[in-house]
């Protein structure tokens, strides 16, 4: 294949497109979560992902599975993690088994926020993917988003 192959300059564009909604959503979020709650977008994942967290078997997250959630580097995930608990919204404490081990737990501050920013990031997504609607290129990508009906599943070790 060549860069004018039309099934290479095909895939590009396809790309673009996906590349384009995903910049327009998440601006559109992280517009409406700072404004309303002092929230970023990357924030808010991080308090989503580690909501969904658990005591049972395997429903503690290592520091690698976050940053692999909320698509960040593990040093970049781990200062993300260190603002929010300056800010009071997270906890870290030591692994009851394994001494060298650190979990991080959502505060009741951080679980209160993130409900009141649930609603707000809800309606940015439909507001964001209602005005991509309106664009022929960036339909069809926006309807197979709406019709994606998959549970979220969080990184394994």
């Amino acid at each position: 294949m060549t860069a004018t192959d039309p099934a290479l300059t095909s895939l590009a564009n396809g790309w673009a497109a996906l590349y384009l909604l995903y910049g327009r959503i998440e601006a559109h979020i992280e517009r409406a979560l700072q404004s309303g709650h002092d929230l970023s977008v990357r924030e808010y994942s991080l308090l989503d992902v580690l909501s969904r967290q658990h005591d049972g078997e395997g429903g503690h997250l290592q520091m690698k599975q976050v940053a692999d959630a909320v698509v960040l580097s593990q040093s970049a995930t781990t200062r993300l993690v260190t603002r929010l608990e300056d800010r009071g919204l997270l906890a870290r404490y030591l692994c009851p088994t394994d001494r060298r081990g650190i979990y991080t737990n959502v505060s009741e501050d951080g679980l209160r926020l993130l409900e009141e920013a649930r609603p707000t990031n809800d309606a940015a997504l439909r507001e964001a993917l209602d005005e991509a609607a309106r664009n022929p290129e960036l339909a069809p990508l926006v309807k197979a988003v709406e019709e994606v009906n998959l549970p979220l599943v969080l990184p394994r070790a």
